[in-house]
């Protein structure tokens, strides 16, 4: 996507108009009303997850990781909160053949400090066989802990591509919150990062002013071929793995099937 001439004569039509900072920081004072109090319904949204009840699960349901299989517990590393991010899978796949919105989301949250900081542990759970999944984790160099949930019923094992809290009490856990879709959105930074821009996401769905760039079609920046070109097609990889030693070109996806 290109940017916009400083030329007025050749400017993007439509553009918003051009003032001076002090009619710019009058309607920035403006927008900062609204903007506080979409944090404040925030804060009443995350206070009302708060008060959601929780569902027991077992906690001895075994999980498979690189030491084998570990019981659900283990995940929270002695920590009384887990958070989990549960990655789609395509059995068979090649590297680039793997859901490019996971490999977008688990790329941004690559490192836990602050929620270990905050007493909160951090995994990736998908349904994958537990070989392709280590393979798929070396490649792309992630040090958070993945776990294989194959064959393993709910509220573990379920709804992939969602975002999950559970609560430890000694040996009971319990699921306490679940999202997907666009609630996986606070992982990622780049969004709300996106969404300060002039020109946003870039995707036709924005509400932006006339004669801006009209947009493509959602998330189409999440893959791209060899070359930088966005594309979907089968020469294309998720973006983040362009940047990992080994990385080639490619022909194929190499999917078979839908999401186990």
């Amino acid at each position: 996507m290109t940017t916009t001439s400083r030329n007025p004569a050749t400017a993007q039509p439509g553009r918003p108009p051009i003032v001076d900072l002090a009619t710019w920081q009058a309607a920035r004072n403006e927008l900062l009303v609204r903007e506080k109090a979409h944090t404040r319904e925030g804060d009443a949204l995350a206070a009302a997850r708060r008060r959601l009840p929780m569902v027991e699960l077992d906690g001895t349901v075994e999980v498979v990781g690189p030491d084998g299989p570990v019981p659900f517990l283990d995940l929270f590393q002695g920590r009384d909160e887990l958070l989990v991010y549960k990655h789609m899978w395509y059995d068979g796949a090649p590297h680039q053949g793997q859901c490019e919105g996971c490999t977008m989301t688990t790329w941004q949250l690559r490192d836990a400090v602050y929620l270990n900081a905050r007493g909160v542990s951090f995994a990736v759970l998908t349904t994958g066989r537990w070989d392709e999944v280590a393979a798929y984790v070396k490649f792309m160099g992630y040090t958070q802990p993945w776990y294989s949930v194959r064959d393993v019923d709910a509220p573990v094992g379920d709804s992939m591509g969602s975002l999950t809290c559970f609560l430890r009490d000694g040996d009971r856990a319990f699921l306490t919150y679940s999202t997907t879709g666009r609630g996986n959105e606070p992982v990622a930074g780049s969004f709300g990062l996106l969404d300060r821009t002039p020109y946003g996401r870039g995707e036709a769905w924005e509400d932006k002013p006339e004669g801006w760039p009209e947009g493509h079609h959602a998330c189409w920046y999440w893959r791209s071929d060899a070359d930088g070109n966005f594309t979907w097609g089968p020469t294309s990889r998720p973006v983040p793995q362009w940047t990992r030693p080994g990385a080639t070109p490619v022909e194929t996806l190499g999917r078979h099937g839908d999401h186990s």
